[in-house]
């Protein structure tokens, strides 16, 4: 409605003149007649019923939905960020003078060498390559184990040739039986722990193999959960029987927690625990000669992220690990592009720098430690070239 003239009353508000406003259809024209209707006003957004109510509380839901996404993606990716930060710090600084090979690595060697593929040739060669590193443990695959427990002795037709022909031609080097198997812990197909049955077959597996003539026994059994009574107790039967015959116990042991707890949490949402605890993994150590950390597939996407996780679990695996135990960390010997290993980033070379400032932080002269090359049909030149120079020198 236009404006009118002080102290003049409005015409249009006169009852019984042609020029009354129609409470619908607003004011008429000068000439009297209807004018055209103009176009529909805008949703008042300030009303709440309506579709302009309507379109204000899809609007406030979109927003209250943006708010939480936008805070989610903060709580789960400033941790993150912090952690990769953190890997990024580990990875800097100098490792200290004399953090290098102790003559007490190991590398692990695929079934060729006692199935009848490997030939005289193929260990003389082997031999020429490791003879001036530090290399003294062997830890031969021999099984897989069935899930019961057992060994298949048609498994190993040439473990006495290899046994015999390494210690004649690589003195002080000794030869173990890698031991192996899927757990069902995680799908119902695989070996369960939980039956003595099983853990008694697998001691007997021990004893099997230590009569071919084999230094130790190596065990790797996964996916093994954190806090896992049963293994320990295997562990305590099977070293009874390894120390009775002066023989080595090692084991292929899990990453620890790179933050408390992380295996809980991560079980919980990958359904894949992956991580030990720390608590866990010296119960561990406690019941071994030899304890191989298996410091790869770490989802890291770069060298110097690796590096760091590295030299992050090294320094908690010294920790745990008690100075009696033979600590190894595990070298990338073989190359895979995949979620959980980049090739890219997981190099035998950011693993040893890793290795090195690990143990300069936390305990530098360690004598009973070393590294573990994974594994020997899979390396390249590349990869040994790293290992002597980085770690041998």
């Amino acid at each position: 409605m236009e404006d009118t003239e002080p102290g003049k009353a409005d015409p249009a508000a006169e009852p019984g003149t042609d020029r009354a406003a129609d409470s619908k259809t607003g004011p008429v024209a000068a000439d009297g007649d209807q004018p055209e209707p103009g176009p529909p006003a805008p949703d008042d957004e300030r009303r709440t019923g309506g579709t302009g109510g309507k379109k204000t509380k899809k609007k406030k839901r979109l927003r209250r939905t943006r708010r939480v996404a936008l805070t989610v993606l903060l709580v789960l990716l400033v941790p993150l960020l912090t952690a990769e930060t953190a890997l990024r710090v580990s990875y800097m600084g100098d490792p200290a003078d004399g953090t290098y090979t102790r003559n007490r690595d190991a590398i692990w060697l695929g079934h060729a060498w006692v199935d009848g593929r490997k030939t005289d040739a193929d260990l003389a060669a082997f031999a020429r390559r490791v003879r001036t590193t530090g290399i003294r443990d062997l830890y031969v695959h021999t099984g897989p184990m069935e899930h019961d427990g057992t060994l298949p002795k048609a498994l190993y037709p040439r473990a006495h040739w290899l046994i015999d022909a390494v210690h004649r031609q690589l003195p002080g080097v000794r030869v173990q039986a890698y031991l192996g198997d899927v757990l069902a812990t995680e799908s119902p197909d695989g070996m369960r722990l939980e039956k003595a049955a099983t853990r008694a077959a697998v001691v007997d597996s021990a004893r099997q193999v230590l009569d071919v003539g084999y230094d130790g026994v190596h065990l790797d059994l996964e996916p093994l959960h954190s806090g896992d009574r049963n293994y320990l107790s295997l562990l305590d039967d099977v070293r009874a029987v390894t120390r009775a015959r002066d023989a080595q116990l090692s084991v292929a042991a899990h990453q620890i927690d790179p933050l408390p707890g992380f295996h809980s949490f991560w079980g919980t949402v990958a359904g894949h625990p992956k991580w030990w605890s720390q608590a866990f993994f010296g119960q561990v150590a406690r019941r071994v000669d030899q304890i191989a950390v298996m410091s790869y597939d770490t989802m890291q996407p770069l060298e110097s992220l690796y590096g760091g996780y590295v030299a992050q679990q090294t320094s908690l695996a010294l920790e745990a690990t008690p100075p009696t135990t033979h600590l190894l960390m595990g070298l990338p010997f073989y190359h895979e592009n995949r979620f959980g290993h980049w090739n890219h980033a997981e190099t035998v070379a950011a693993a040893v720098r890793g290795v090195r400032l690990g143990l300069s932080r936390a305990d530098a002269d360690r004598e009973r430690f070393g590294v573990a090359a994974y594994i020997d049909f899979a390396a390249t030149e590349e990869d040994w070239t790293s290992y002597r120079d980085g770690w041998v020198r």
